[in-house]
């Protein structure tokens, strides 16, 4: 099929209010990158100053969405947003955003501007996240417990480095792992040999992967949902993605770095992602939320995904 049409931004936007949502700042990407390994840190350090259920549910669930927030702003290195230095954003996405929860950038690139040249149509990677939608809530609710119990984590990130193992191994061959599993466990090793030397070995397992395997996993599906399951697609590209008006708590556990504002992404994806929320306001504004879909917070999307 056609790719999706595009909308040139000169048909909504002044020449300098183009400019303004645009623009890629020096510091605002790196500054991102910085809090979320801030808050990764001071999360754990909550619970290892102050042990109890209590404080180590809230740092699991706070270090999941900031993984969950590495990943988002790999993607906005992937469309070269993170910095306006292109060797920087690509080192920065590729180490600090994509090796830790292991990604790969360029492969993700690839991938993911597939996804926006073909958005709901037969040739999207990601067609089978949103297909499938609405379902049934007890199916939604499967689906949640397999994420919080770490089935969905073994069946993504373990099992498939089983099944080469067995593979290799049988064909009488050195186990040699690909580039994007190699830099996760560059990136995991060194993270893992500093705790060690600082004496806290025992949070890697229980403060990096443990979220990893729980919340990481739940806030990327609901992230999936939020953005095109039961969107209604049509050919207006305003209606190919979902906003969601996300309140601070949602964007604290759920939704970091503006990635609620999906539907704006989509129809102009070279936008940082600091820059989202001024661009959803300049459309507002301009009277482009009739025709976007736009939904009122988390709960609302997943009665939408599944209504009974």
């Amino acid at each position: 099929m056609p790719a999706v049409a595009r909308i040139d931004p000169k048909e909504v936007f002044s020449a300098e209010e183009w400019a303004s949502v645009s623009a890629r700042s020096s510091w605002r990407g790196l500054a991102c990158v910085a809090g979320a390994w801030g808050l990764i840190a001071a999360a754990g350090a909550m619970f290892v100053l102050w042990p109890n259920p209590l404080t180590y549910l809230l740092a699991v669930m706070l270090i999941g969405a900031r993984q969950l927030g590495l990943a988002i702003l790999m993607h906005d290195a992937a469309h070269g947003a993170l910095h306006p230095n292109a060797k920087i954003n690509d080192w920065v996405g590729e180490w600090l955003c994509a090796a830790p929860v292991g990604a790969r950038l360029d492969a993700y690139r690839a991938y993911h501007l597939k996804h926006h040249r073909y958005t709901e149509q037969p040739e999207d990677p990601d067609l089978g996240l949103s297909a499938p939608f609405p379902i049934s809530r007890a199916s939604l609710w499967r689906k949640i417990g397999r994420d919080l119990t770490g089935q969905t984590f073994f069946k993504q990130r373990i099992a498939p480095l089983l099944a080469k193992r067995r593979l290799e191994t049988r064909a009488g061959a050195n186990v040699t792992a690909d580039a994007q599993a190699n830099n996760f466990l560059k990136l995991n090793a060194t993270l893992l040999l500093a705790l060690t030397f600082a004496g806290y070995w025992w949070t890697y397992p229980v403060l990096w992967i443990a979220p990893m395997a729980t919340w990481f996993p739940l806030v990327t599906r609901l992230r999936n949902i939020g953005e095109h399951a039961a969107v209604d697609t049509r050919d207006d590209p305003f209606t190919h993605a979902r906003t969601t008006l996300a309140n601070p708590i949602e964007r604290l556990l759920v939704a970091p770095y503006w990635v609620h504002y999906h539907g704006e992404h989509h129809v102009f994806m070279h936008v940082p992602c600091y820059n989202l929320q001024r661009m959803h306001q300049l459309l507002m504004t301009k009277g482009y939320g009739a025709r976007m879909r736009i939904a009122g917070g988390y709960v609302s999307v997943l009665r939408q995904a599944a209504p009974a």
